[in-house]
């Protein structure tokens, strides 16, 4: 994975992360080629400091699934086509929030209705009540 960084690569952030934890000896031991490669096999661990970072498993079934969740502050340069995308993506999942928060309500709506007697539509029954009571 490269990096967008383009200046030399003793002062690619995260080659400098890197050789801060190294004794000054080890740091100046390091080719330019060695440097480039220890920056390809640490870039992808840029992403691991968040301040909401949530991971886990589910057993489901024969199964584990396994979540992460990560929020912080987006440093990333965008380009207008994933401006674009990430705003379709974010609309979709406020929509699906929405919808799930409105069919949650309705049901509590609805079985507050129920337990509290009021019959709006007389002599049918969703079976919502009587299957919340079983």
């Amino acid at each position: 994975m490269s990096t967008k960084f383009s200046g030399p690569i003793e002062q690619d952030p995260a080659i400098v992360n890197l050789l801060e934890r190294m004794p000054p000896a080890v740091q100046a031991s390091f080719s330019e080629e060695q440097l480039s490669h220890l920056r390809n096999a640490v870039s992808s661990r840029q992403w691991g400091h968040h301040p909401i970072d949530l991971r886990g498993t589910i057993p489901w079934l024969k199964y584990r699934y396994y979540y992460v969740i990560l929020a912080g502050k987006n440093h990333r340069n965008m380009t207008r086509a994933q401006l674009r995308a990430s705003r379709f993506v974010n609309a979709l999942m406020l929509a699906g929030f929405m919808t799930f928060s409105a069919v949650i309500g309705l049901l509590l709506l609805y079985l507050l209705k129920s337990a509290a007697g009021i019959d709006l539509l007389p002599d049918y029954s969703f079976g919502i009540w009587d299957w919340f009571k079983s």
